[in-house]
C-alpha cells in the first residue's frame, strides 16, 4: 500500500475532519458573542464527499479519524454519517470531540457502532463560570453527558482549555475527577483564535505554568508513557484511577512527531493547525476528480507539511492566525 509520508519521514495516519463550522455554544476563546459568519450549507462538504475523502485517505494508511466542528452534533444526520464510517474496515479508531450538550441520547448508539472515544470539552465545573465562558447555560446537560460517558464503554477524555484570568483556579478540581474514575483530563494551552484575532490575556498559562500549579498541591506525580505522536504529555497522581495530561498546543513543542492532517468543513486541506490551508478539496472533487486524482493530490500535498507550527504560521499568506477555532476545526 502506498502510504502518506512527508519529507521529514513522518507517516500521516490521523485525520481531523470538521463536519460543520456551526456551534451551539459561543466560547470566548473560540468565537465572538454574536457568532461567526457561517458559510452556506452548499459550501460544506456533503457527507457523501466526506465519506469518499475518508475512504481514499484510509487506503493511503490513515487509520484514525476524529470528527470535530464547530459542534458535530448540530449537523443533521451526523450520527448516520458516523455509522457509515464504522463500516470502513481500514479505520482502527473513530473518535469524536464534542461540547456534550446534544449527545446524551446518542450514547447507546455510539457504543453499538463501536465509536472508540469521546473527547468532551468542558472548561469549568462551576455552572456560573461555565456560562461566562460559553455564553450558554447548558452546564447541567454537559454534566449529565459526562456522567453517562463515565458509565459507557467509550474511552473518555475531558478537554479543558486553560484560560488566563478565567478558570486557572479549577485546574486541581479537574485533577480530583481522576481520583476515583478512569477518566483522562487534558489541559490545553489556550489558542485564542476567536474570530477577532488573539484574545488579550493577563498572563500566559503555558505547559510549565500549568504543571507548576499541579505540583504545588500534589507530591507524587508519575509520568505516563504515551504514543510517539501523542499531542499531550501525560501523568497520574499516585493512587488515582485516572490520568491527566497537558497539551502544549500554542507553544507547539509537540510538532516533531506530528502524524496529523486536517480537513475543514468547507473542504480546506490543512497540513497544520497554524497554516491557512493548502488546497480546497471540495472544488477539486466537484470538478470530477477521480480517486486516483485524490490520492495523487494527498501524496503531493503532504510533502508540503512544515516541520512545525511556527514555520506553518510564518508561511501563511493571510497573516497571523485570526480565524475562529470553529472555522479552523477545533
Amino acid at each position: 500500500m502506498t502510504r502518506l509520508i512527508d519529507k521529514y519521514g513522518r507517516e500521516i495516519s490521523y485525520l481531523r475532519l470538521a463536519v460543520t463550522d456551526r456551534c451551539n455554544l459561543r466560547c470566548q476563546y473560540c468565537m465572538p458573542a454574536k457568532g461567526i459568519d457561517i458559510v452556506n450549507r452548499k459550501e460544506l462538504l456533503s457527507y457523501k464527499e466526506m465519506y469518499r475523502v475518508t475512504r481514499v485517505l484510509s487506503e493511503l494508511g490513515v487509520d484514525k479519524i476524529r470528527l470535530t466542528g464547530g459542534e458535530p452534533f448540530v449537523r443533521k444526520d451526523f450520527v448516520n454519517f458516523l455509522e457509515s464510517l464504522s463500516f470502513n474496515k481500514n479505520l482502527k479508531e473513530i473518535n469524536i470531540t464534542t461540547n456534550g450538550a446534544l449527545i446524551a441520547n446518542h450514547i447507546p448508539l455510539l457504543e453499538r457502532i463501536k465509536i472508540n472515544a469521546v473527547n468532551l470539552s468542558i472548561d469549568s465545573l462551576d455552572r456560573k463560570r461555565f456560562f461566562e465562558i460559553t455564553r450558554r447555560d447548558v452546564f447541567p446537560e454537559v454534566w449529565e453527558t459526562y456522567q453517562q460517558l463515565l458509565h459507557s464503554n467509550l474511552r473518555l477524555k475531558l478537554n479543558v482549555v486553560i484560560q488566563s484570568g478565567v478558570n486557572t483556579k479549577e485546574i486541581n478540581d479537574f485533577i480530583e475527577l481522576t481520583k476515583n474514575d478512569k477518566v483522562s483530563v487534558r489541559f490545553i494551552e489556550e489558542m485564542p483564535f476567536n474570530g477577532k484575532g488573539i484574545r488579550q490575556v493577563k498572563e500566559v498559562w503555558d505547559y510549565n505554568k500549568i504543571l507548576k500549579e499541579i505540583t504545588q498541591k500534589y507530591d507524587k506525580i508519575i509520568p505516563v508513557q504515551a504514543s510517539k505522536s501523542s499531542t499531550s504529555k501525560n501523568f497520574r497522581i499516585e493512587g488515582y484511577q485516572g490520568t491527566f495530561g497537558i497539551i502544549p498546543a500554542f507553544t507547539r513543542s509537540i510538532c516533531t512527531d506530528c502524524n496529523r492532517i486536517r480537513i475543514t468543513a468547507t473542504g480546506l486541506f490543512k497540513n497544520c493547525l497554524f497554516d491557512d490551508g493548502v488546497f480546497n478539496l471540495k472544488n477539486f472533487i466537484r470538478k470530477g476528480a477521480s480517486d486516483n486524482d485524490l490520492k495523487a493530490l494527498f501524496i503531493a500535498t503532504v510533502q508540503q507539511k512544515p516541520l512545525n507550527g511556527f514555520i506553518a504560521e510564518a508561511n501563511r499568506k493571510k497573516g497571523k492566525v485570526s480565524e475562529s477555532m470553529s472555522t479552523i476545526g477545533g
